[in-house]
């Protein structure tokens, strides 16, 4: 155990100590394309120990819980990252964030869950209704997206109140999410999640509170100066800036649910997998999105908007959909898990060329 132990906190210590360079890098004003390097490594790093952190928290609360508490955590680097670009008047880089986001986990990551998952375990089985409500609430969540994208591609009357409209749909959401908690909270059934040997021992709440706000923090800070690197970067290395918000930054801003998610689906924990991922996405959709909204007519030079390229639009409703029969029947092989990859991967090289 004490071998464990000195490999957690190693891999703590390295966390750290690669987000210290990344600051390093950062203010020195060095290489681009090495600072965007680094702290993409330093980003996978925390990635990790969240992770291990999220398992041992597993012991304590039930999968509904523990992946609200993780997935909030796991999205702070997106809210920062989001609101100093907003700041810098770069909503197209937002909006493509926040729909990349939200692909990523619904279809990227859970696609490897289940991928790594099925080929490990076979076809594994988790209770279906806390998933279904989650990719239930996430087609009202689309819905509510696209209704201003639609409003103003069929120059409906709306068209013209585009900002209000956006208001009135972010109010709606944030509603719907705060609404949403305490069922999370009660469909979760607690249970322990025994060590896998006898030589392992759970970690104290303490240490995992403390673990998982200074991991927290420490990915929040290295995603802001992942994305200061990331526009000179992307000029360097020639890729369009639609492929960087939507695939780039929207895997990196989730680099914390990637990992988690693909661990616990390997260890058998199918349930905290998915709660985990598709909480993501939900908190995603309804609150960071009209969070930055309301945010952006505070703070930001321009609005953020619900108006988005049609394009954007179409592959949230194939996601909502997509996602939403898969889980619904409480299994997952790889196959499908293949499936949710191979339509990512499509999406994205739709967006390569801007």
């Amino acid at each position: 155990m004490r071998n464990l132990l000195k490999n957690d906190w190693t891999l703590f210590v390295i966390a750290l100590v690669v987000s210290v360079l990344t600051a390093i890098l950062t203010f020195t004003n060095a290489n681009a394309v090495l600072t965007f390097l680094v702290s993409a490594v330093a980003l996978a790093i925390l990635a990790v120990v969240v992770g291990e952190a999220t398992e041992q928290l597993g012991n304590y609360m039930g999968p509904g819980a523990t992946g609200i508490v993780q997935s909030a955590i796991g999205n702070l680097p997106e809210l920062f990252v989001s609101f100093f670009a907003l700041q810098a008047g770069l909503v197209t880089v937002v909006q493509s964030a926040l729909v990349g986001s939200i692909l990523a986990n619904s279809l990227l990551v859970l696609g490897l869950a289940f991928f790594f998952g099925g080929r490990k375990h076979g076809t594994q089985k988790f209770q279906s209704e806390t998933p279904r409500v989650i990719v239930i609430l996430m087609v009202l969540a689309v819905s509510a997206l696209v209704v201003p994208t639609l409003a103003h591609t069929m120059h409906t009357p709306a068209a013209a109140h585009e900002e209000t409209l956006s208001i009135a749909s972010a109010i709606v959401l944030l509603v719907v999410f705060f609404a949403s908690i305490p069922f999370s909270l009660q469909s979760s059934t607690p249970e322990i999640v025994h060590p896998q040997t006898h030589q392992e021992k759970p970690w104290s709440i303490l240490r995992i509170i403390a673990v998982l706000a200074i991991a927290g923090i420490s990915a929040a800070l290295v995603s802001d100066w992942f994305v200061k690197a990331l526009e000179p970067a992307i000029a360097a290395l020639h890729i369009s800036q639609a492929f960087a918000g939507l695939v780039v930054v929207a895997i990196a801003g989730n680099a914390v649910e990637n990992v988690v998610g693909i661990q616990l689906a390997l260890k058998n924990k199918p349930d905290f997998a998915i709660s985990v991922i598709l909480n993501s996405s939900l908190q995603v959709a309804l609150a960071l999105t009209p969070i930055l909204i309301l945010l952006s007519f505070f703070f930001s030079p321009v609005a953020l908007t619900l108006v988005l390229p049609p394009l954007l639009v179409v592959s949230l409703a194939l996601t909502a959909i997509l996602s939403a029969l898969i889980v619904y029947d409480g299994e997952s092989n790889w196959l499908e898990g293949l499936a949710l990859i191979g339509l990512y991967i499509m999406i994205a090289v739709s967006f390569w060329w801007g």
